[in-house]
């Protein structure tokens, strides 16, 4: 069974555990989601334990999967912008472990993180990802518009440099 929600913030320090196996694997499959090689559960718990802090002071929209009760996927949404962007959110981390894929996770926690934010007041959201990856073919498909490449945004979790997509949505 497949479920998708909001964890609190404590919720959110409960579940680093499961999110920490998540960004690990993730990592591990060539993700360039901001760590390098090698990366273990146990170098993502202080990310998570970010994150949750994040989602205490209302900064945060934290969202997962569970595919028969385990968290197997996660997405944020950043909400606390600067004065003049009340209207827009960042869409983070979209994150589905190599065991669970093709299951139709990434496309769920996406449309529920555009909901959650349109709730909140958002009517734009923007994102990265990198160019050429498996996630970047994902957006288009759900009503994404690609803006342009950023060459040499990142590296790679093996090395090498990582170009970047940018994306955005305006929300109903």
């Amino acid at each position: 069974m497949r479920d998708i929600r909001i964890l609190s913030a404590e919720e959110a320090r409960a579940a680093i555990s499961d999110l920490s196996d998540v960004l690990a694997d993730c990592v591990a499959g060539g993700a360039s989601v901001g760590f390098m090689h090698p990366y273990g559960p146990e170098d993502a718990e202080s990310y998570w334990s970010d994150v949750a802090d994040a989602v205490a002071g209302g900064g945060s929209l934290l969202l997962v999967a569970e595919l028969d009760g385990r968290i197997v996927g996660t997405v944020q949404v950043g909400a606390a912008q600067m004065p003049n962007q009340p209207h827009r959110g960042d869409l983070k981390k979209l994150l589905v472990h190599r065991s669970a894929r093709g299951k139709g996770l990434a496309r769920l926690l996406m449309e529920a993180a555009e909901r959650e934010a349109a709730a909140r007041g958002k009517t734009l959201l923007v994102l990265d990802t990198a160019t050429g990856s498996d996630a970047e073919a994902i957006y288009p498909r759900l009503g994404w518009q690609r803006v342009g490449v950023i060459p040499d945004y990142a590296l790679w979790p093996q090395g090498g440099f990582c170009d970047t997509t940018l994306f955005y949505k305006r929300l109903a």
